[in-house]
């Protein structure tokens, strides 16, 4: 038996999907029922700060992270689902508290945080994200942006019980 991991582009497509079904009122297909869990990326669990206050925004804002989660399997949007975001951006080190913060999902799975511009730390500018409040499998990702002038970034989750 093969293992397929999903790579941040089909995550990305398949959030894309989600969201427009979402928003059309299309019932969710058929191929979601296997739905595979998201693993953790090498590098996202850099600087991580366990227990990061849910906030409203970190620091000044202009940039904003966002993205999707849902259940492996059924592929159902996961509502209240705590997600902390980190980066290395204008305002602050990756390291630093104050570039630190969590959000909820909402009924549709989707959260968003604003923050300062992400800017490159080791010449790649990227954000970092984590699930990791215990009902579900721990995952950290590590999306890297297109270009250091982009001001939104999106990272899906499909998070498996635990």
């Amino acid at each position: 038996m093969s293992h397929s991991r999903l790579g941040r582009r089909t995550l990305m497509l398949a959030g894309a999907a989600s969201l427009l079904t979402a928003k059309s009122g299309l019932t969710v297909p058929a191929r979601a029922q296997g739905l595979q869990p998201t693993t953790s990326m090498r590098g996202g669990a850099n600087n991580y700060r366990p227990g990061a206050p849910i906030v409203d925004r970190i620091g000044g804002g202009g940039f904003l992270m966002h993205g999707t989660v849902r259940r492996a399997g059924d592929g159902a949007p996961l509502e209240g689902v705590r997600i902390q975001i980190w980066a290395h951006t204008t305002e602050g080190r990756e390291r630093d508290a104050r570039s630190h913060g969590a959000t909820l999902t909402n009924a549709d799975g989707v959260f968003e945080l604003e923050m300062p511009q992400i800017v490159p730390a080791f010449g790649q500018p990227h954000g970092h994200l984590a699930y990791d409040s215990g009902a579900f499998e721990t995952v950290f990702l590590r999306p890297v942006m297109n270009s250091a002038r982009d001001t939104s970034l999106a990272a899906h989750f499909v998070l498996q019980p635990a």
